[in-house]
């Protein structure tokens, strides 16, 4: 690293400095933009795997477990993480230590962006401008103007793009979606999302380093501002600073709020309050322990509450939700739900019997015959977690051969994350915010509308303006 903390220009296997292959990136991405394989109905996709982490792992094993495609090439910033991840895949896969000469590859049809937060919106948009469709792992942006950007790509170069929101591709969700629609909760009041662990005492405060010479710092970084090497900012703890994630609030959250927005058909919320910080966890991260958000949506209010450093009840798990309505509830996760019901009650006699009775005057019990259920109770196990990963790959191969939108589309998706984003937005100016989900403004209050957009980091301003959608 130089005294500014960036790294020394280097060559690439093609001779070319790593800020002259900047400036050719986008126009290559310009000029692989204009072909465009049809594929026939048996013939197998060229998919790329951007990104070896957790969850990359995950898709990297299913879409190579998957007759209709071929894994052709593997990129990543973090050379060990490259080298397993050509190990899982096997034979002569393609490495692409820069993920842009893999959007140059013409037998890669798609690619799946499993990175960091932050490089999620950007890698989506070259990759469609390149010819590319797209499986993006959720949160699809790091703020709110990404998602605009991303549907005008997707629009513009007509590409798919699916989001690894799978659980919508869980049949046990597809019935509980069918219940919930038919009325079997009746009105719709609020719903519950929450996830809590305990973490305590955090992750300590690490001094900032050199980055290991098997990593490429820079390009990890990407667009977000650069900053020093730090073990806290890099590999899986990026997700606790603010430059490359947004906390719990965009992470399980989008997951969440990705199946109310898809039972309700909702655009988003009119109004957002939220409340936290990281006020118990002691180290140098910045996102919120401790965070409650109230997203008041047309007809009903949702409820998100996260904590790291109290691990609570047991319940929810990730992606839990529960939805209240007028007739009963309904608890939904990634193993099944179930549908309780209210019992159907004269409301005088509920208020009635309130402390034992109310003397003279107050409401008196009334003759009642037997209290029926206002829906009917409902049991399912049957979920599947890992499956929900392998149907929503395939979903999204042969979405790619039919050209049709898939489950989790680039629109949804950016609704979604823009609702994860508000809380955030709200959190952090310290008041309510209003929302205008069809003009897709903040109303009255320029503070927080300036947050919807961040800069990105030279030379990936440039690329992003490059593709046309900014």
């Amino acid at each position: 690293m130089t005294a500014e903390g960036r790294s020394p220009e280097r060559r690439s296997d093609e001779g070319c400095t790593r800020r002259e292959f900047a400036r050719a990136g986008a126009a290559a991405a310009m000029t692989a933009a204009l072909w465009g394989r049809v594929l026939g109905a048996n013939e197998r996709i060229g998919v790329g795997i951007i990104g070896f982490g957790l969850i990359g792992r995950i898709h990297t094993r299913n879409f190579k477990s998957l007759s209709e495609c071929a894994v052709v090439g593997v990129s990543e910033a973090y050379a060990p993480r490259m080298e397993a991840a050509a190990q899982l895949v096997g034979g002569d896969v393609r490495r692409y230590p820069d993920f842009r000469k893999m959007l140059a590859d013409r037998d890669i049809d798609a690619v799946v962006v499993a990175t960091p937060d932050h490089w999620h919106a950007p890698m989506s948009i070259l990759a469609c401008a390149a010819g590319k469709d797209v499986y993006v792992d959720k949160p699809m942006t790091l703020f709110v103007r990404e998602g605009q950007w991303m549907v005008e790509a997707a629009r513009r170069y007509k590409r798919v793009i699916q989001v690894g929101t799978q659980q919508r591709s869980g049949p046990h969700y597809q019935r509980a979606r069918e219940l919930f629609r038919n009325g079997c909760l009746g009105k719709l009041v609020s719903v519950e999302c929450r996830y809590w662990r305990n973490l305590m005492p955090g992750f300590g405060k690490p001094a900032d380093r050199t980055p290991p010479p098997e990593l490429d710092w820079d390009l990890f970084l990407g667009p977000a501002p650069m900053r020093p090497y730090n073990p806290n900012r890099g590999i899986y703890h990026f997700r606790w600073f603010w430059d490359t994630s947004g906390g719990q609030m965009t992470n399980l959250g989008h997951h969440s709020l990705d199946i109310v927005h898809w039972f309700t058909g909702t655009a988003g919320p009119t109004m957002v309050s939220c409340a936290g910080g990281r006020r118990y966890l002691e180290d140098n991260c910045e996102v919120p322990d401790t965070q409650d958000a109230i997203l008041d949506y047309p007809g009903f209010l949702t409820y998100c509450s996260w904590r790291e450093c109290t691990a609570g009840a047991p319940g929810g798990g990730m992606g839990g939700l529960t939805f209240h309505g007028t007739s009963g509830t309904m608890e939904l996760d990634r193993d099944g739900f179930r549908i309780i019901p209210d019992a159907k009650a004269d409301p005088n006699n509920i208020v009635a019997g309130i402390l034992g009775g109310h003397p003279v005057g107050g409401p008196q019990p009334a003759p009642e015959g037997e209290k029926p259920p206002r829906t009917k109770a409902i049991q399912d196990r049957s979920g599947d977690a890992d499956s929900q990963y392998v149907l929503h790959a395939r979903n999204f191969l042969d979405c790619i051969k039919t050209r049709k939108e898939p489950p989790s589309d680039v629109l949804s998706g950016h609704q979604i994350a823009t609702a994860c984003h508000l809380s955030n937005i709200a959190m952090l100016v310290g008041r309510t915010i209003r929302w205008d989900p069809e003009k897709e403004a903040i109303i009255g209050d320029e503070e927080a509308a300036r947050m919807l957009e961040r800069p990105y980091r030279s030379p990936w301003d440039a690329e992003i303006r490059a593709a046309g959608v900014r």
